[in-house]
C-alpha cells in the first residue's frame, strides 16, 4: 500500500468520524446508544454479584440463628430438666405425705406415743441373719429395745437393738418372733410365730373348738404387753387341725408389704394407764380388706 492511498484512507476516516461526530451532536444517538449498552453490561455483571452478596448475608444470618436457636434449646431443655425433676420431686412429696398422713390417723390411745420414723435400710452387718430392718430412731430419741413399730396398715415388729440415734428392728416375719393375737371375728387367741422371709406365718395354740375363717384379719391381743391391743398384724390363709397337737394349724400373710417399708411409726409407752373398759368392744384398726369382703 502506498503512502498516497494511505493518506486518501486517512481522509476518508476523518470525514466519517467527523460527519458522525456532527450527527452525534445533533440527535445525541451514539450517547443514548452508548449509555444503553453500558448499563445492560453493568446490569448483567451486578446482578450475579448482587445474587451472591443476598445469598451470603442470607447465609450468614441463617448462621447466626442457627447458634443463637441452639444456645436457646440449650437454655429449654435445662428448663425442661429442671421442671422434670421438680416434678418428680413433687410427686416424691406427695406419696410421702399421703403415706404421713395415713400414718397420724392411726388410732392408739393415751398409754401409747407415736413417734414417726425412717427406715434407712434392710439387713445388714451382724444382722444380716435376722428379718430386720434400721431405722433412724435409737433409745434416746424413742426407739428403745422392746418398742412396737406399725404402718397404717399393721403391725411391722418390734426395735431389738438401739444406739443413740438409730435401732435394729425385729420384723414380725423373724422365726424369733412370737405376738399375742385374737382373730378379729372369732376372738380366737393364739400366738402368732414368724417362719422367715417369704414364708407364711403360724398361728399356734389355737383350740380346735373355736371356728377362725379364712380371710379373718388377725389383731394384737394386748396379753403379752409388748403391743398395744387392737393393731391387724396378719390376714389368715388356712385353717385346718394340725397332725401333730392337739390346736388348729393356722398359716397366715403380714398386713403390710414388709419389703417396701419407707416410713414407720415407733409406738412409745407413756406410763399413763389406759381409758377403763366399760364393756365397749376395744377400739381397732381395721386392716386391708378382705378380697371379696367388703371393709368393716
Amino acid at each position: 500500500m502506498t503512502l498516497r492511498r494511505i493518506i486518501i484512507l486517512a481522509g476518508i476516516l476523518l470525514i466519517l468520524f467527523l460527519a458522525m461526530y456532527s450527527w452525534n451532536q445533533r440527535t445525541r444517538a451514539l450517547d443514548n446508544l452508548a449509555a444503553e449498552v453500558g448499563l445492560e453490561l453493568a446490569g448483567a455483571v451486578l446482578k450475579p454479584l448482587r445474587a451472591v452478596q443476598d445469598s451470603a448475608q442470607d447465609m450468614w444470618d441463617r448462621y447466626f440463628d442457627l447458634v443463637a436457636v441452639r444456645e436457646e434449646n440449650e437454655i429449654l431443655r435445662q428448663r425442661v430438666d429442671e421442671m422434670e425433676a421438680r416434678l418428680l420431686a413433687n410427686g416424691e412429696d406427695m406419696a410421702e405425705l399421703k403415706r404421713l398422713r395415713a400414718l397420724i390417723q392411726l388410732p392408739v390411745d393415751q398409754s401409747w406415743r407415736p413417734l414417726g420414723a425412717r427406715v434407712l435400710s434392710g439387713r445388714m452387718g451382724p444382722n444380716a441373719v435376722l428379718d430386720s430392718v434400721t431405722i433412724s430412731r435409737g433409745y434416746s430419741t424413742g426407739g428403745r429395745p422392746g418398742t412396737p413399730l406399725v404402718t397404717h396398715l399393721g403391725l411391722v415388729g418390734r426395735v431389738l437393738k438401739a444406739s443413740a440415734h438409730s435401732a435394729i428392728a425385729l420384723l414380725l416375719t423373724d422365726p424369733g418372733s412370737r405376738i399375742a393375737v385374737f382373730s378379729q371375728e372369732s376372738r380366737a387367741p393364739g400366738i402368732l410365730a414368724g417362719q422367715g422371709t417369704g414364708q407364711p406365718l403360724e398361728v399356734n395354740f389355737v383350740q380346735r373348738a373355736i371356728r377362725v375363717n379364712e380371710g379373718e384379719i388377725l389383731i394384737t391381743s394386748g396379753l403379752d404387753g409388748k403391743y398395744p391391743k387392737g393393731i391387724p398384724v396378719a390376714r389368715v390363709l388356712s385353717v385346718a387341725p394340725s397332725d401333730y397337737t392337739q390346736f388348729m394349724a393356722i398359716k397366715a400373710e403380714p398386713l403390710v408389704d414388709l419389703h417396701h417399708l419407707e416410713e414407720v411409726l415407733l409406738l412409745e409407752p407413756t406410763g399413763v394407764a389406759p381409758p377403763p373398759d366399760l364393756g365397749a368392744p376395744p377400739k381397732e384398726i381395721h386392716g386391708p380388706p378382705t378380697p371379696g369382703r367388703p371393709a368393716p
